[in-house]
C-alpha cells in the first residue's frame, strides 16, 4: 500500500473517531475502496533502499542541503542500478541549482539527459568532482564521507559522497556493491 494511501486512511479514521455522529459515508467509501493494494515485503525493502535516510550533515544554506539531498537520491539510484530514478533525481538536482551554479546545473542536466546507465555513471563522477567545493565550504555540522572505488572506469577510479561510512558503490551497483573505501571525511 502506498504511503499516501496509508496516511489518507489513517487521517480518515481519526476524523471519523473525532466526528462520531456526523456523516461518514465518504470516509466509509474511501476505507472500502477495492483498488487499494498492500506492498509486498520486497517492494517495501526496495522503496526503503531507494530513499536516502535523513542525513546528519547541516549546511550554511538550505539550497546546499537540498542539493545534497538530491545528490544522495541520485547516488542511491545508481547503487540500485535504476536509470529512470537516477535521471529523475538528476533533473531535480539541475533544477535545485537554478541560475546560481550554471556549470554544476549543466552537469546535473547532462546526467538527467544520459541515454543509459553507463552515461549516467560517468557524468555522475564529473558532478561529484564539481560538488566537492560546494559541500566542503557549505557544511556547518555533521559529516559527509568521500568514498572511492579504485576499479571504476577501467581502473582510473571514481569518487562519490555518502551520508554513511558503509560502502554502497554507485559505479557497479550490486555487481560490486562494497568495492571502495572512505578516503576523506568532510566536516
Amino acid at each position: 500500500m502506498k504511503l499516501q494511501t496509508i496516511l489518507l486512511l489513517l487521517a480518515l479514521a481519526i476524523l471519523q473517531a473525532c466526528n462520531s455522529g456526523t456523516n461518514t459515508d465518504h470516509a466509509t467509501e474511501m476505507a472500502n475502496h477495492t483498488d487499494v493494494e498492500l506492498n509486498t515485503p520486497e517492494e517495501v525493502k526496495a522503496e526503503k533502499a531507494a530513499t536516502p535516510d535523513a542525513f546528519d550533515a547541516t549546511f550554511a544554506d538550505g539550497i546546499t542541503a537540498t542539493i545534497y539531498q538530491y545528490y544522495l537520491k541520485l547516488q542511491m539510484s545508481l547503487v540500485n542500478s535504476d536509470a529512470d530514478d537516477a535521471t529523475s533525481a538528476a533533473g531535480n538536482l539541475a533544477e535545485a541549482f537554478g541560475n546560481d551554479k550554471p556549470a554544476l546545473r549543466d552537469l546535473a542536466q547532462k546526467v538527467a539527459d544520459a541515454e543509459d546507465l553507463e552515461g549516467v555513471r560517468s557524468t555522475f563522477a564529473e558532478l561529484t568532482t564539481g560538488l566537492e567545493p560546494l559541500f566542503t565550504d557549505g557544511i556547518t555540522d555533521g559529516v559527509i564521507y568521500k568514498q572511492h572505488c579504485p576499479m571504476a572506469f577501467d581502473g582510473a577510479g571514481g569518487d562519490w559522497f555518502s551520508d554513511v561510512s558503509d560502502i554502497r558503490n554507485p559505479y557497479y551497483g550490486d555487481k560490486m556493491l562494497k568495492c571502495g573505501k572512505v578516503v576523506a571525511e568532510i566536516k
